[in-house]
């Protein structure tokens, strides 16, 4: 196979959110497995809405996943080539002058369901003789450009949904250029994926019934047409679309809020699809894992509780190489033996910093016995402390009181770490040290 090149495509009107993400992630990584190249592209026509704030966001988000685009392109610099194609479509009959306003397109429409017939654009304006148009612009009106379709059936076979057709006769001519001049998505977007030799397009299946009017765009414009690839949409937990403008599940929210790019990206790429949703440490071992054939047709839930569990897996089997420089960045000094001792008990690497507070201190003791901690105070062993201290304490603990089990260990825990739960007490002892286990023992802050 020649080495592909796919694009993703945003427009920096919003954050972007984990259905973008997994577009994005499935064409970077195919690109990655393939040796081909992934292009980042903006499309930034709607000069009003789109934002510089936005275009810095997704370049970090995408970014935090560990996607690096071999190009970056932006469609507001290229608004003189989709001139040039405008016009070259003018010229062969394909891109012709519309009067209708909204109102009079909205009538027709509603006559033609009366009549039992599709509320496909009838191509009145095609009629209209030289006169009629100038008496049209000399009433103010402005044309908007849509493209004369080739009423055939347009074929293509989808990399995920197999043999798709469409019939063109059932289609309205699409408009491309709007009355004011600007650019509709699909005639930017096409003259974009053909000069930068896009072989793949892989998107969303909200975008299957573009494809055939992309198709013959492409062949009017004698490029070589891609293979197109639409992939099921992800949907909230309770099924409801995502949404840029609701802000659903960005990637910054999820990011601010402790998450791993490698869980995000491992439940992304798997979801709704026959591969088992599991986390994944690398992209490269998740970008092994695509299939498109195995991707479902049904829309597919992320359920950020799912999330959860393949974050913390990845916390849990996390390196302390890995996590280092990330615990420095939290204040966290307590090293490799630190690490190891609470990784376990964390969801989010940023809770390291709740442990860490445990062990460095000031902790209020929470001591509902003071006789029993007492006496567990009189036989703490001496200094120098190793993970084999708790055992020995809570033996000498035990012959002292005749305590065991839960009754026991619990009153210990409490009184040195002030909760009733967390990491093995043989790894947190010697992080606590002697001094600060005595001090808390005595019921004082430490």
């Amino acid at each position: 196979m020649t080495k592909p090149i796919v694009r993703f495509a945003p427009s920096p009107t919003g954050l972007i959110h984990i259905g973008n993400a997994r577009t994005a992630l499935l064409n970077a990584l195919f690109a990655r497995r393939e040796g081909g190249s992934f292009i980042l592209r903006f499309d930034d026509t709607d000069l009003e809405r789109s934002r510089q704030e936005y275009i810095d966001a997704i370049t970090v988000d995408l970014g935090w996943l560990g996607i690096e685009p071999a190009r970056v392109e932006y469609q507001s610099k290229r608004f003189g080539i989709y001139d040039e194609v405008a016009e070259r479509l003018r010229k062969a009959g394909l891109l012709y002058a519309c009067y209708e306003t909204a109102e009079e397109l909205e009538m027709r429409r509603r006559r033609q369901l009366a009549r039992g017939l599709p509320p496909v654009y009838d191509r009145a304006a095609l009629k209209l003789a030289d006169e009629d148009r100038k008496d049209l612009e000399a009433q103010g009106r402005r044309p908007h450009w849509r493209f004369k379709l080739d009423h055939r059936v347009v074929t293509w076979n989808d990399l995920i949904r197999g043999e798709c057709k469409v019939d063109c006769a059932s289609l309205s001519d699409p408009v491309l250029i709007r009355e004011d001049g600007t650019y509709l998505y699909t005639l930017p977007s096409v003259t974009d994926d053909a000069d930068m030799g896009v072989t793949h397009i892989i998107r969303g299946e909200d975008h299957v019934t573009n494809t055939a009017v992309q198709v013959q765009i492409f062949e009017a414009l004698g490029a070589d047409v891609p293979v197109f690839g639409h992939h099921n949409l992800l949907t909230t937990a309770r099924g409801e679309g995502l949404s840029k403008r609701l802000g659903h599940l960005s990637l910054s929210s999820l990011r601010e809020d402790g998450m791993e790019p490698m869980a995000v990206a491992s439940l992304a790429v798997l979801v709704g699809s026959a591969e088992a949703v599991r986390a994944i440490p690398t992209l490269d071992e998740l970008a092994a894992l695509i299939d498109f054939s195995h991707i479902s047709r049904a829309p597919a839930k992320f359920d950020e509780h799912e999330l959860e569990h393949l974050n913390a897996r990845l916390v849990h089997e996390m390196p302390y190489a890995v996590a280092e420089a990330r615990l420095k960045a939290l204040s966290i000094e307590g090293g490799e033996d630190f690490w190891l001792a609470v990784r376990t008990n964390l969801v989010r690497l940023p809770q390291a910093r709740e442990w860490w507070d445990v062990v460095n201190g000031p902790i209020t003791p929470v001591i509902e016995n003071p006789d029993f901690i007492a006496k567990a105070a009189a036989v703490l062993p001496e200094a120098p402390w190793d993970t084999t201290i708790w055992k020995q304490w809570t033996e000498a603990v035990k012959a002292e009181t005749g305590a065991k089990g839960k009754d026991l260990f619990m009153p210990l825990r409490l009184a040195v770490t002030g909760v009733g739960h967390g990491p093995e007490l043989a790894a947190l002892l010697p992080l606590i040290g002697r001094d600060k286990t005595l001090q808390r023992l005595s019921g004082k802050k430490a």
